[in-house]
């Protein structure tokens, strides 16, 4: 079943999804992982990928709060945890892949056209590989794989699509 496209138009700033879960997109990825409170500002204070050990604190404490969402069968927070360990491991990757994280010339997102935006995701600057980068991401990408596969999560994931995304 494919998924509706994302609606970054909702009024994200005047919504408290704990409240209103039935407004909460799952999305793709990481979709709406800096639009979602309560659960973005009880998160991201503890999302860091500086070096290994970070990302080992990091991870944990976000998988802890993965764990607590799901014992108040929180869905949206579970998902949002989810979310926040998926960026810790591909914005690591990036980090890891490109000096600086920049990954193009320019930001293919402050492009006035889609056409202009395809071409600036041309422009790729060179890669390098940063050891130090691509450990965080592992240590991330370990823990968001076990979120991801969480029985509970799951169950919890279908009922949600099931009753507010069908």
């Amino acid at each position: 079943m494919a998924r509706a496209k994302f609606d970054y138009t909702q009024e994200f700033d005047r919504i408290n999804f704990r409240n209103h879960p039935e407004l909460y997109q799952i999305g793709r990825g990481e979709q709406g992982v800096l639009s979602v409170e309560p659960y973005k500002s009880e998160i991201l204070p503890h999302w860091r990928f500086k070096d290994p050990d970070t990302a080992r604190q990091s991870s944990s404490k976000i998988y802890e709060l993965f764990l607590e969402y799901l014992a108040r069968n929180d869905f949206v927070g579970a998902d949002m945890a989810r979310k926040f360990l998926q960026m810790g491991y591909t914005r690591a990757r990036r980090y890891a892949n490109y000096r600086g994280g920049k990954k193009y010339a320019t930001n293919p997102q402050k492009e006035p056209t889609p056409e202009a935006e395809q071409q600036a995701r041309q422009q790729i600057l060179p890669r390098h590989h940063d050891p130090v980068k691509a450990e965080s991401a592992q240590i991330f990408k370990e823990v968001w794989e076990r979120a991801k596969q969480h029985s509970t999560y799951q169950q919890l994931k279908a009922e949600h699509t099931k009753k507010y995304c069908s």
